[in-house]
């Protein structure tokens, strides 16, 4: 089961992101747009090659990103309603649909596909910057998941911006 932690850069323009490995290796690296209308992120890879754009897309009722792979639509991530805790979905295109439910008190997330758990997030905060740990099972898009742990935490921080 490959672990990763994404560490957001305190220190920079728009919403920077290293990614590493449980042996703190980089692997992955999020590059934040800060002149732009509505959230871009480019997920790359440490030689800088684009592995997924993540767009938010603007005019909707609840927070939702699409997130494209050769430009071409590869899945969406929506926040959805609960009434206690946080609820997201990820629905990628002509396949299976994941449900992303946890508790932002609580820093926990599961990703779930059709019961199965694929993906746990444990977000801890450090000195300076946020940090969380990302488990995933071997057989799931690594990029894609991670991608998708970058837009939640994106929503979640610009609500508690939001909030006070």
């Amino acid at each position: 089961m490959p672990v990763y932690r994404v560490r957001e850069k305190m220190w920079g323009f728009g919403n920077n992101f290293t990614i590493t490995d449980a042996e703190d290796r980089d692997c992955y690296y999020v590059d934040g747009k800060w002149l732009s209308f509505g959230k871009k992120l480019s997920f790359q890879d440490m030689s800088g090659n684009e592995l997924l754009f993540i767009r938010q897309k603007l005019w909707s009722w609840r927070p939702r990103y699409v997130l494209e792979r050769d430009g071409a639509v590869q899945a969406e991530v929506r926040k959805g309603f609960a009434w206690f805790g946080s609820r997201f979905t990820l629905d990628v295109a002509g396949a299976e649909t994941y449900d992303i439910s946890g508790s932002l008190f609580a820093h926990e997330f599961h990703i779930r596909c059709d019961g199965r758990e694929v993906a746990h997030i444990s977000k801890k905060v450090f000195a300076w910057t946020d940090s969380y740990g990302v488990d995933i099972v071997d057989d799931v898009d690594s990029a894609l998941i991670l991608a998708t742990c970058v837009v939640v935490d994106q929503v979640l921080h610009d609500g508690k911006k939001k909030r006070g």
